[in-house]
């Protein structure tokens, strides 16, 4: 695991084995249940790299501009927190995913069901 202190999770392999042969994971739940810290010690642990959270006022000003600059900009893999705060992100995602077929590219989270999103059609 990432942290000794952490409780270790069956999302954690979980979501690596997803990671695998997926090219888009997405990690929901309710608030407070460790989403952000998963997300969090997969990047680093796996990528080497911290996440993107959009609970940033700067980064999510960025994202909502010109979500297609902003997702093509990104060096995949790339780990993206609370992305509901922003849902116009998630078409340039499949925009960019449905051209790269390699797995693993984005690990997003969020604490809101993004499916109910009236934005959000994919």
């Amino acid at each position: 695991m990432f942290n000794e202190d952490l409780v270790p999770r069956l999302a954690t392999g979980l979501v690596e084995d997803a990671l695998a042969d997926t090219r888009v994971v997405f990690v929901m739940g309710a608030r407070q249940t460790g989403k952000s810290t998963l997300l969090e010690g997969i990047a680093r642990q796996r990528w080497g790299q911290g996440v993107i959270t959009l609970d940033d006022a700067a980064t999510r000003s960025a994202a909502e501009a010109d979500p297609t600059s902003f997702i093509a900009n990104l060096a995949t893999p790339a780990a993206i927190d609370e992305v509901q705060r922003v849902p116009d992100l998630l078409l340039a995602i499949k925009q960019r995913v449905d051209r790269d077929q390699q797995p693993g590219q984005f690990l997003l989270s969020g604490s809101s069901n993004v499916k109910t999103n009236r934005k959000v059609k994919d």
